[in-house]
């Protein structure tokens, strides 16, 4: 167990913790509300008890390790097995896996979330439409390096009886990740050779 500062910094890992226990357990997907609902149901309402994203996902890991155990860890093997497939599905457009599913703070709840490269959106649309897949259509608002915030379409669909999001980038961006709303760096994206390896655990 880490030593603190100060109170300041207990009351972020309390906050920290209790906004991760809302997010496995509850399924908030969203950090900053998490966080929020975490400091005023603890009474830490004070700026300076708020924890950063990163800190966050530090204490979703660590909540998944404690009460989750083997029993997480074989959500995610299956959750990435699953991601293959879908890249497999979507391999001419050089599939990357992003989010929980590759970084192992996954839950039931969670999206296996994709990114794929195509001259438009329309091509990812006619693609999963020929696969037989149904799909909705969303908008996801990313950061880029150069600190401009862009829309970009996606769809979402399901694929062995999980949700797949799959986010349309041009074919240049497949060289530069958005920033990761995380820790503001770019974004860890893993191709079908890594995503094998992390499922099989080779």
């Amino acid at each position: 167990m880490p030593k603190f500062a100060d109170n300041g910094d207990r009351a972020r890992q309390l906050v920290a913790q209790e906004a991760a226990r809302l997010i496995v357990d509850q399924g908030m997907r969203d950090y900053r509300a998490a966080k929020i609902k975490a400091a005023e149901r603890l009474g830490l309402r004070s700026r300076g008890s708020l924890p950063g994203n990163a800190e966050i996902e530090a204490a979703v890991s660590e909540h998944h390790k404690i009460f989750g155990g083997e029993a997480h860890a074989a959500l995610l093997a299956a959750m990435r097995r699953t991601a293959l497939s879908a890249m497999e599905l979507l391999a001419d457009y050089e599939p990357r896996l992003v989010g929980p599913v590759l970084n192992g703070t996954a839950d039931d709840n969670s999206a296996v979330n994709l990114h794929v490269f195509a001259d438009s959106a329309e091509v990812i649309a006619f693609a999963l439409a020929d696969r037989g897949l149904r799909y909705r259509p969303y908008e996801r608002r990313l950061k880029s390096r150069q600190g401009r915030t862009e829309s970009y379409a996606g769809f979402r669909f399901v694929h062995l009886e999980t949700t797949i999001e799959a986010t349309v980038f041009p074919f240049d961006g497949l060289r530069q990740a958005p920033i990761s709303p995380i820790d503001g760096r770019p974004m860890r994206r893993a191709d079908r050779r890594i995503v094998s390896e992390l499922a099989t655990g080779s």
